[in-house]
């Protein structure tokens, strides 16, 4: 399959997909629109935005494979530094900006952050792979995989890359959402970490190594029961006291993010719009701002006394464009994202 170097439909999926996790944390629906007491409908549509993360997860590895390929060690470091500065930068950020405006106003600055910094503290480990901030732990993870798969790479141990990323990626379900069953007790959040970041990178990686091909109508199948999946996993677990919404990855999860991955390679020209490229290279830059500017947000809806509906639109809108004009401003400054893509 002879495909451009910037595939259209992977750009696309790119905008798509930070659209579904900005909207993950937005949370909308939790206390209005309620089905037997339970915010049913945040349950559902928080869950139908899990294909996101992996779509991240496996562009990476698909995009990255020819030249970890070649100089794996390399490419790990030219591709990750970049990427680590961004994590550190915004992971001091987060530490700085307070979070709640009320508390600083009534109780001062540090009284505010010493709650946060010391909640960080009392998970040394997981709040490394983190960062400053929850949702900056796709970068450590993305670094992770890379590293490990340019490991086997250089040792010559690439036969072991997909059994290796396999069992992490079992034991990240078994010791994360399944853990209610399992009581499984890991050193760490298993979102975080290789667990699952190396299983979908490897799945891009293999992709485009091999030259796999799936028909659409096949990668439209595997998608639906890797969803149907996922959505059957949630619904078991919830009753076993995993609230459905807080599933980020289930044994269907990869499925879904293949046969989604799969379907857009059959459909490259999809998406090829001037506009769709523009908001691709931003990606990045707002995922990183993003839930800052959202946490600004959601302050500002308590000012002005919004709930429901107001405030979940002005945190999804609001994050969302003023992270893209931040990210835009930043761009002539040392603090810019400039980040050399695969």
């Amino acid at each position: 399959m002879n495909l451009p170097r910037k595939i259209a439909s992977l750009e696309l999926a790119r905008v798509i997909a930070l659209l579904a996790i900005v909207f993950i944390h937005v949370k909308p629906f939790m206390d209005y629109a309620l089905i037997s007491d339970e915010p049913w409908l945040n349950f559902i549509s928080n869950q139908l935005a899990r294909f996101a993360v992996p779509i991240f997860f496996i562009i990476s590895g698909y995009l990255i494979q020819p030249k970890l390929i070649k100089s794996p060690w390399e490419t790990a470091k030219s591709y990750s530094v970049p990427l680590i500065k961004i994590w550190v930068v915004w992971s001091i950020v987060s530490l700085a900006m307070p979070f709640n405006l009320g508390v600083v106003i009534e109780h001062g600055y540090l009284a505010e952050r010493q709650g946060y910094w010391d909640f960080l503290l009392s998970t040394p480990l997981n709040s490394f792979l983190e960062g400053g901030l929850v949702h900056l732990w796709f970068i450590p993870s993305l670094v992770i995989a890379v590293y490990l798969i340019a490991a086997l790479i250089a040792t010559r141990a690439m036969t072991m890359l997909v059994p290796v990323a396999i069992v992490l990626y079992l034991y990240g379900v078994l010791a994360g959402s399944y853990q209610v069953v399992t009581e499984l007790n890991p050193p760490f959040f298993t979102r975080n970490g290789p667990f699952f970041s190396l299983l979908m990178v490897v799945i891009g990686f293999e992709i485009k190594r091999h030259s796999y091909q799936v028909s659409s109508k096949h990668a439209i199948l595997l998608a639906l029961g890797g969803m149907v999946l996922h959505f059957v996993e949630a619904a078991v677990l919830h009753e076993y006291g995993q609230t459905f919404h807080n599933n980020d990855f289930l044994i269907g999860t990869a499925l879904w993010g293949t046969g989604i991955f799969f379907w857009l390679l059959n459909n490259p020209t999809m998406g090829d719009k001037p506009w769709v490229h523009h908001l691709a290279q931003w990606v990045l830059p707002i995922y990183a701002i993003h839930l800052i500017l959202m946490i600004v947000m959601f302050n500002v809806a308590g000012i002005l006394e919004w709930q429901g509906l107001a405030k979940d639109c002005l945190a999804f809108f609001g994050s969302l464009t003023l992270s893209y004009l931040f990210a835009r401003a930043l761009a002539k400054t040392p603090l810019s994202f400039s980040v050399q893509r695969s």
